[in-house]
């Protein structure tokens, strides 16, 4: 995608959709914020618990690798948490409209606009 397909999209946004104009910064969020925060942040925290314990290996000092040992679990640990704190985070806010009722026209609002907002890629 060339800045001009960017500029186009950009300018078709409009008011009168889900989002009230907002659909670049719900999908920012949820399409750019919650994948890195969801994969990045575990991987991120393994690899680092990974390369801990390696060096731990390396030194060959048994207390150092019994120290590594727990930190990489506990990264391990702090990983899944991160992933599933994200997910239901996503979940709620997909069902957030649902749980509120009929009543609620500013809640099914909102669901709509979350769950009409697809992964960039030029199409709505």
């Amino acid at each position: 995608m060339n800045m001009f397909q960017v500029l186009d999209t950009v300018s078709e946004i409009s008011t009168s959709g889900p989002c009230n104009g907002l659909d670049w910064v719900v999908s920012l969020i949820k399409n750019g914020l919650f994948p890195i925060l969801q994969w990045g942040i575990p991987i991120i925290l393994i690899v680092l618990g990974t390369l801990d314990l390696g060096k731990a290996v390396i030194a060959s000092d048994e207390k150092q690798v019994k120290e590594a040992q727990g930190k990489l679990v506990k990264r391990l640990i702090y990983a899944v948490l991160v992933f599933f704190v994200v997910f239901i985070v996503n979940f709620i806010f997909s069902m957030i409209g649902n749980i509120a009722g009929d009543q609620a026209t500013d809640m099914n609002d909102w669901r709509n606009c979350w769950n009409s907002v697809m992964i960039y890629n030029g199409i709505r």
